[in-house]
């Protein structure tokens, strides 16, 4: 029998063998520290899927100078490896690791850069190079975006160069796919979906955003573009908050609808994703992931392992159900120490331990998680993974599916635990289960 401290003496065995089957490998759901997830060791090693489709799709890249160091070099060794054809546009033209960035604004008048305010963090790139970048480059987000950050206020005149710049670098592509330097990309279950349309018809495929009476694609979460729809296409200029939303004008305006592709486009990472959320009656959990936005490194890293272990066992196609069941599920405990599971369900009362906040959730019966920093006990009847933390995220904001306030205003100094009640979980993987009807043609939105 597999037991573990950790899990307050459940049967784990039964447990998982009552979710999955008596065949069940228990070394897929060690605890959070011990799960097993072997890393890439070379191109050599990757095991790509095969499409009649792949080399017609492009996989567009917008990224800026302030990210592009520290968020790229990942995707060159994890998601891109299996791309067979990517381009990369930012604010500023160099090399990163062998893999050449475009000038996104390269071609664009000298008169609009020079009176338009946005435009001065690109000016003095151009002339001192990354010496041009300042600590004012690199304020914080919000709920709406970044609206004092100048490298977030200079994106959003990226988005319309960018769609024609993509059609002149690879003009016999039929799909044009745009992601950002944190979104996570899964090649076959993209490759998988579009093989379900015609790019000979004017599409625009994405997860779903208003902005007013404006609805477009939001560009974290990855959107597509087939080639009628990019020879449809035609200048557009407007001036406003988000560049994705321009965009989605522009499209309207020549009568190129948005197609709603959520849940397959996701703007939230693996790890603040409620696979029990409902939008527009969806829920993740019956169908397929293309995208998740909000990604860090680690978790790029850990995510592309996973796919490739299920590629490697001949699993090829992803549901979100299995990324909870064998890539979330396996990371969660009754304690995990220095982990916030992002409960935002404070509790009323100063509590002076975890086992009191622990208890608090388990005698509620629609408690599924909790957390516990400095007196504050917070729980939750959502299921999320969270992330390695030393301090409590007091706001998330579902907007920019990130931690907007830590407690303390800070973003370290308070030790946090974490944990589930894991008797709960199965029940909970069960109910999600039985809301799965039909075959492998429903994980689809078509």
């Amino acid at each position: 029998m597999f037991r573990r401290k950790d899990y307050q003496n459940i049967d784990l065995e039964f447990v998982l063998q009552s979710a999955y089957g008596a065949a069940v490998d228990l070394r897929r759901f060690l605890p959070h520290h011990h799960v097993i997830f072997d890393s890439p060791q070379g191109a050599e090693n990757d095991i790509c899927p095969r499409s009649s489709i792949a080399d017609n799709v492009l996989i567009v890249v917008r990224t800026g100078a302030t990210e592009a160091l520290p968020k790229l070099p990942v995707h060159f060794e994890t998601t891109l490896r299996c791309v067979s054809d990517y381009v990369i546009y930012s604010d500023y033209k160099e090399d990163v690791q062998g893999h050449h960035v475009y000038d996104i604004f390269d071609g664009i008048s000298d008169t609009l850069k020079a009176s338009v305010p946005e435009f001065e963090l690109y000016v003095r790139l151009r002339i001192h190079g990354r010496e041009g970048l300042n600590s004012t480059t690199h304020l914080g987000r919000g709920p709406s975006g970044s609206p004092e950050n100048p490298s977030w206020k200079l994106d959003q005149f990226k988005f319309l160069p960018m769609v024609e710049k993509a059609l002149r670098h690879r003009p016999s592509a039929k799909w044009f796919v745009f992601i950002e330097a944190d979104t996570y990309l899964i090649w076959q279950t993209l490759l998988e979906y579009l093989a379900l349309f015609n790019a000979d018809k004017a599409l625009y495929i994405g997860k779903h955003m208003y902005n007013g009476d404006v609805l477009f694609a939001h560009g974290g979460s990855g959107f597509v573009l087939s080639a009628a729809a990019m020879h449809k296409y035609d200048e557009y200029t407007i001036k406003s908050w988000a560049g994705d939303m321009v965009l989605g004008k522009a499209l309207r305006d020549v009568d190129v609808q948005l197609f709603w592709a959520f849940p397959h486009f996701q703007g939230d990472p693996v790890s603040s994703l409620d696979h029990s959320v409902t939008k527009i009656e969806r829920r993740p959990w019956c169908y397929a992931p293309i995208t998740y936005h909000h990604m860090r490194e680690d978790g790029i890293r850990k995510l592309w392992a996973f796919e490739q272990g299920r590629q490697r066992r001949g699993e090829s196609r992803l549901v979100h159900r299995d990324v909870f069941k064998e890539y979330v599920f396996p990371n969660l405990a009754a304690r995990i120490d220095d982990w916030d599971n992002l409960s935002m369900g404070t509790e009323p009362s100063e509590m002076n331990s975890f086992e009191k906040c622990q208890t608090t959730c388990e005698t509620d019966t629609n408690c599924l998680q909790y957390s516990y920093a400095t007196g504050k006990c917070s729980t939750s009847s959502e299921v999320r993974l969270g992330n390695e933390a030393s301090t409590r995220c007091e706001e998330y904001s579902v907007a920019a599916s990130e931690c907007i306030r830590w407690q303390g205003g800070i973003h370290h100094g308070r030790a946090i635990q974490s944990g589930w009640v894991m008797k709960r979980l199965l029940k909970y993987i069960k109910d999600m289960d039985n809301l799965c009807r039909g075959g492998d043609k429903d994980i689809w939105v078509v």
